[in-house]
């Protein structure tokens, strides 16, 4: 079946992309405002693109009544965040941060979620995620009025010390993080245990077996 997305409601578009673009890393991202207020909130439309510099990514949807989040809102004022990767120990306490709270209401409390004070910069990270990047804004992009590409430079990393393998060469056991992943619609997610393994091809092996045409 082929779809129009230009075409489709903006509702329907979100169900068709979250249904296949899957699974998506998890962020719980805080922030800061000017007078010190603490916000906490997921984001799944988030990743990675780069590392020389080391670049985050994530997208940002208005509120029902068109409001910016608080998310955006403290990034703009303050430029700085903090990326909290989302483990299975702490996936309901990152759910309670979803809540439709009013402006200014910290989240991390309803959670039972504790902080740490961060190396980079002012937003803290979460203490009991495994992984947290500070960052520093780089650049917004909006293609409309109802969303916002963030884009911040990683500045810091914390990884749990049970979890690093090898510190000069960044290498860690990952599937013992235990992360999360989003899945289809905004309530399913997925655990990461269910996993298999590739070796990548060399164009010298592709010869050897004579695959080369």
């Amino acid at each position: 079946m082929q779809f129009d997305v230009d075409k489709m409601a903006a509702v329907d578009r979100y169900e068709l992309l979250l249904g296949t673009v899957v699974p998506r890393p998890m962020a719980l991202i805080t922030t800061i405002s000017n007078d010190g207020a603490i916000n906490a909130a997921p984001y799944s439309l988030f990743n990675v693109m780069g590392h020389d510099p080391a670049v985050a990514v994530f997208s940002v949807l208005a509120q029902p009544d068109q409001r910016l989040k608080d998310t955006a809102t403290n990034i703009l004022a303050t430029k700085e965040f903090v990326i909290n990767l989302v483990s299975e120990s702490i996936a309901e306490s990152m759910n309670i941060t979803c809540i439709d709270a009013p402006p200014g209401t910290n989240e991390l409390e309803l959670a039972n979620l504790n902080t740490t004070a961060s190396v980079k910069v002012k937003p803290p990270r979460v203490t009991a995620s495994p992984v947290a990047f500070d960052c520093r804004f780089l650049t917004l992009l909006s293609f409309g009025t109802n969303q916002a590409i963030i884009a911040g430079q990683i500045v810091h990393a914390y990884v749990d010390d049970r979890f690093v393998r090898d510190r000069a060469r960044g290498l860690v056991d990952t599937p013992e993080l235990k992360l999360i992943g989003g899945m289809h619609g905004a309530k399913w997610y997925t655990k990461l245990s269910d996993r298999f393994e590739m070796e990548r091809p060399t164009w010298a092996e592709w010869v050897r077996q004579g695959k080369a045409r």
